[in-house]
């Protein structure tokens, strides 16, 4: 049999009708490394690999897998902040794939991210007030009431000190800071923003006063998130959509009460079997799916189906002219359900992954970290 060409997903339904964001088969590779007494160049390593989703306002894409999978990337090349190497990227009807950072400029307004590490993202010889206010500047917009003051209702909403305004970074928590990053990203009222882990690095206290201030923040600004996160528990409360990638591709997309319920794609099962539950009895008896094997090199993908060199059900469930078709033939991410697309040959539904409802994960007032 034949490799045929991975096919981009549908684009999904979102909530307003009228995307906001539209990414269709987008790509970014990197150059391979020379190798060799003649310094040959290798292959290049496919980061993303015809990635293709939608978004509406006000809504919530979270997109999780394992390191490496190329979910941060698939952010950044979004956001523009690195250039795709293919595909089509559409802001508000509007094509920014090929905008140059000049032109990319007045879109920034529109279009924020929030980075992973509240350490490295801050400059350390800037005031707070100097970093929060940077957007005002760069974008040159002077607010009612002067930058200082728009600061410090910045810094108040997302519960800081506003008397804190001449403090530098090394003077607040890992919480704070990433805070500070919170209200950075909000100052010009953007529309969008990319969220790349935000909580990963802080502790699980402070991880539910983060995701509940950022869901206030939406419900207030109206604002859509792209969250990017390992965590299957948060990105179950804050999302409304979930995408789940493997090496660069993403296996499933659906609706957030669908993936949890009723998954299709092995690597999704595999993901959520991990996923543990409050109740002991529960997690005795519920089966774990493991994953054998290295995650393969980007650079090098396996033929077929990317994911067969670890699937479960490839190398315990499927006939040998099954095993041969996954092998040799590449699936098209296409809707195997309303609103659920899957890039699997075989796809099966499993509904008894997860038992019952995931734990709050709203605190009653939360505190500044």
């Amino acid at each position: 049999m034949t490799s045929t060409a991975s096919q981009p997903a549908p684009a999904a339904t979102t909530r307003t009708g009228e995307p906001l964001l539209e990414v269709q088969g987008v790509e970014k590779y990197f150059p391979g490394r020379r190798t060799g007494l003649l310094g040959q160049k290798g292959n290049p390593v496919k980061a993303v690999d015809g990635v293709s989703f939608s978004l509406g306002t006000g809504e919530t894409l979270g997109l999780v897998g394992e390191s490496g999978c190329g979910k941060s990337t698939t952010g950044r090349a979004v956001s523009k902040l690195i250039e795709p190497t293919g595909g089509t990227v559409r802001f508000e009807g509007r094509d920014v794939t090929n905008l140059s950072p000049r032109q990319m400029r007045p879109l920034r307004r529109e279009l924020q991210m929030i980075f992973q590490d509240p350490y490295s993202s801050l400059n350390p010889r800037h005031t707070i007030g100097t970093v929060i206010g940077a957007p005002f500047a760069i974008q040159g917009e002077r607010p009612k009431g002067g930058t200082k003051r728009a600061v410090q209702g910045l810094m108040e909403r997302v519960g800081l000190n506003p008397e804190h305004y001449n403090r530098y970074p090394h003077e607040f928590s890992g919480g704070q800071r990433q805070r500070i990053g919170i209200a950075r990203a909000l100052a010009l009222r953007p529309k969008l923003i990319v969220c790349d882990e935000p909580v990963s690095a802080l502790d699980v206290s402070v991880q539910a006063q983060v995701v509940n201030l950022l869901e206030d923040l939406q419900s207030e600004f109206g604002l859509a998130y792209i969250f990017i996160a390992h965590d299957l528990s948060v990105v179950r409360h804050i999302s409304d959509r979930v995408a789940v990638m493997y090496l660069g591709k993403i296996m499933e997309i659906t609706d957030r009460d669908t993936l949890y319920e009723a998954p299709m794609h092995p690597y999704t099962h595999a993901l959520l079997s991990a996923v543990p539950v409050p109740d002991p009895t529960t997690e005795a008896r519920r089966e774990k799916i493991l994953l054998t094997g290295d995650l393969p090199s980007p650079s090098n993908p396996p033929s077929g189906c990317v994911f067969h060199t670890r699937c479960p059900k490839y190398k315990n469930e499927l006939s040998e002219s099954e095993r041969e078709h996954c092998r040799t033939v590449e699936p098209v991410i296409e809707e195997k359900r309303p609103g659920q697309s899957v890039y699997c040959h075989f796809p099966q539904v499993r509904s008894d992954l997860i038992d019952g409802e995931p734990g709050p994960i709203r605190t009653t007032k939360p505190k500044a970290a």
